[in-house]
């Protein structure tokens, strides 16, 4: 049998369960600048997984890539989804809200 499908989706599905708090936690720590990091992690490992020459850590690596590119839409939106009242707001950072 051949599981290398099953891997990559199962390493698929993990990269998005670990990039969903990570995207609420640097909304309310770090507000909507915090974009740039998933930018920045994102260009990173789109060069990383350019250069390793093993599948496995190349696919890895392209799904971290585009999940950090993914993520940068994702803090607009739980930018507006904390001004709906949806999650938390970071008391330090009330006046960006307003």
């Amino acid at each position: 049998m051949n599981y290398t499908g099953i891997v990559i989706g199962l390493i698929t599905f993990l990269t998005i369960g670990l990039f969903h708090p990570l995207v609420i936690k640097a909304e309310y720590y770090l507000g909507k600048k915090s974009w740039w990091l998933f930018l920045l992690a994102g260009i990173i490992t789109l060069i990383a997984s350019l250069m390793v020459e093993n599948l496995y850590a190349s696919i890895i690596l392209g799904v971290v890539s585009f999940s950090s590119f993914w993520s940068i839409l994702e803090i607009f939106e739980q930018f507006k989804r904390v001004k709906k009242g949806w999650f938390p707001m970071n008391p330090k950072r009330k006046h960006e809200y307003e």
